[in-house]
């Protein structure tokens, strides 16, 4: 995996975080994942997220994993391209 696969997904956990009145120190103790962890995937610094783990954090925010994350094209140097 080269050094830019997860360039533009852009993670929306702070916002998550404040519109639910909950810390990330918390989200860790409900979810069973270390701070550091947790603290990586919110700083955009993750190269990949178990489904387990995208499962349990969407369970205890309340939300789906669009609400989690989204893709910047222009980020992700994919810009005007089509599949």
């Amino acid at each position: 995996m080269s050094a830019d696969d997860s360039a533009g997904i852009r993670c929306h956990l702070d916002a998550l975080l404040d519109a639910r009145g909950m810390t990330l120190t918390e989200l860790a103790r409900r979810v069973d994942l270390t701070l550091a962890n947790l603290s990586i995937l919110k700083n955009d610094r993750a190269r990949a997220v178990r489904f387990s783990t995208l499962a349990a954090i969407c369970r205890e925010l309340e939300c789906e994993p669009g609400d989690l994350f989204s893709y910047d094209p222009v980020r992700g140097g994919r810009r005007g391209t089509t599949r």
